[in-house]
């Protein structure tokens, strides 16, 4: 009964009834990482859509109001700064309270190759303007993935 329960969800290719099952098995948190920015979409997540999980992501909030939304991107690929914001502010605008930026790092040679590895104080920079635009909570770190820290983060949102 004490146990905390995320679940990382695909886009279900707009497939709102299978949101709104996992929304009903009532997780404590939803997560669905947006992955990176728009620009690069089609080079990096070829059979997503951008403008879907974000939909996705507000209905989580319309479903129950009380699982956290939560989401993550992966930096390095050859986005800016800029476009970096202009997804919190997206995901801020579709209801999500949770964000976690990580350094993506190349699988294998057949995956896209890094671009630029972000230092330290870039990823606290990040966290700083993740913070004053109104997440709840954010992760932002070299080694920073999806799931870092599950627990912590929904006992930090909740506890607010």
């Amino acid at each position: 009964p004490q146990c905390t329960v995320e679940v990382l969800i695909p886009d279900f290719q707009g497939n709102w009834n299978a949101l709104k099952i996992v929304a009903q098995s009532k997780p404590d948190v939803i997560n669905h990482n947006i992955e990176t920015v728009p620009s690069l979409y089609k080079k990096v997540r070829h059979r997503g859509n951008y403008q879907l999980s974000l939909k996705l992501i507000k209905r989580i909030k319309e479903l129950d109001k009380n699982i956290v939304s939560k989401s993550g991107i992966m930096v390095g690929l050859g986005e800016t700064k800029e476009e970096i914001i202009k997804v919190m502010e997206d995901l801020l605008a579709h209801n999500c309270e949770v964000i976690t930026i990580g350094q993506y790092l190349r699988p294998s040679k057949a995956h896209l190759p890094v671009e630029k590895y972000y230092t330290d104080e870039e990823f606290k920079e990040l966290e700083e303007i993740g913070y004053k635009l109104g997440f709840k909570e954010v992760f932002s770190g070299k080694l920073v993935r999806s799931s870092y820290h599950a627990d912590e983060v929904y006992n930090e949102v909740i506890g607010r």
